[in-house]
């Protein structure tokens, strides 16, 4: 067996708390849950609750066992039935805790030391994440510049600053290489809090990173002289962008676009130059919309089904492939940035026939007969 000295478990409390800079309580909780796990490991079996209690001014530890309070018992270790656990405590109640048993925790063998030791180092690691992302917590939905460190399979590990952050495959840009110790900008999409502790999820294949992009290029969206009403977009392939204007006689196309396309060449420079962008005039009117998401194509006419959010958009037989684009690329963009499911139909051009001509005696005859009338 091997003493567990309590008295030298809260001074490393202390000391781990100041190292790591995390709250004393965060680290007390912590080596509780250990001295749990230990004492459950020694003394109990798996499926027992065991809570610990770690006085840190007389260097004592006491364990508990308790059961929830339930209606119905599936599991005789950790549950009890109401009635049972009201001989136990008068005030159980149903959803709450009895507790069956106390001990004082001495002392540990090797292999619950070992536990304890395993559990304080893991639940440790998850705090001071937990501590560092917190940090990042207003900054969602920003972008930042980060540090490639380690590119596998299916993620790409980016440092930033004291924090790292992962980038899934569903957040890259298909084709764009990530090489090791490169500098890149990533949008901060979101804190993930679900499975092995808390992770910071990346992206650069969402429309909010090109959103931000423009952002940074247009300083009349600051002003509000423009804006982008809604993105669609394909990482790596293709973006499509309807933008506004809020004073009349300002371009908002041409205010995006730039100077010799200066601003839209910018944000491909970031994305990469195999991602075509379109910027499409927005308006209020759903089928001058959707004829202008349709964009490379020329649309003849556009109706509109409201009640089903459905639009058949009518084009010439010449641009039809390019109003459905490579493998129904154009016509799903403009569908997810108009809202409206989109049928492509080809017209053929209408032959206007020559008018018969008539001689003038006709002509002249058939006003005579009018005004006779």
């Amino acid at each position: 067996m091997e003493d567990l000295n309590i008295k030298q478990l809260t001074l490393a409390v202390r000391t781990i708390a100041e190292e790591k800079n995390l709250p004393e309580e965060t680290v007390l909780s912590v080596i509780e849950q250990a001295i749990a796990a230990a004492w459950r490991r020694d003394n109990g079996t798996r499926d027992q609750l065991v809570r610990a209690s770690l006085n840190i001014n007389n260097g004592t530890a006491v364990v508990s066992v308790v059961k929830t309070v339930v209606e119905e018992v599936e599991n005789g270790a950790n549950q009890i039935d109401l009635e049972e656990a009201k001989e136990i405590d008068p005030a159980a109640e149903l959803g709450g805790e009895v507790v069956m048993e106390t001990h004082s925790v001495t002392t540990f063998g090797r292999v619950a030391a070992q536990t304890a030791k395993q559990v304080i180092l893991q639940r440790l690691r998850e705090a001071e994440r937990e501590v560092v992302l917190a940090e990042f917590e207003d900054k969602i939905g920003t972008v930042v510049i980060g540090t490639v460190q380690r590119v596998e399979p299916r993620v790409v590990r980016i440092e930033l600053g004291k924090a790292v952050g992962i980038m899934p495959q569903s957040e890259q840009i298909p084709g764009e290489y990530y090489g090791v110790g490169r500098r890149i900008k990533v949008y901060i999409k979101d804190i993930e809090r679900e499975g092995r502790g808390p992770q910071l999820i990346l992206s650069r294949g969402n429309e909010e990173f090109v959103r931000f992009l423009f952002n940074q290029e247009v300083p009349e969206m600051e002003t509000g002289a423009v804006e982008i009403k809604a993105i669609a977009r394909e990482a790596g392939r293709r973006t499509k962008l309807a933008v506004s204007s809020a004073l009349p006689g300002v371009d908002p196309v041409g205010t995006f676009v730039g100077g010799h396309g200066a601003r839209v060449q910018a944000v491909m420079n970031e994305i990469g130059e195999q991602e075509k962008i379109d910027i499409i005039p927005y308006e209020e009117d759903a089928a001058g919309f959707i004829a202008n998401a349709m964009s490379p194509a020329e649309v003849l006419s556009v109706t509109v089904s409201e009640d089903e959010k459905r639009a058949t958009v009518y084009v010439s037989e010449d641009q039809q492939s390019i109003a459905i684009g490579r493998a129904g690329q154009n016509v799903r963009l403009a569908s997810r940035l108009t809202g409206y499911e989109l049928d492509i139909e080809a017209k053929a051009p209408v032959k206007t026939e020559p008018k018969p001509r008539k001689n003038i005696e006709d002509s002249l005859m058939s006003v005579v007969e009018e005004v006779a009338e």
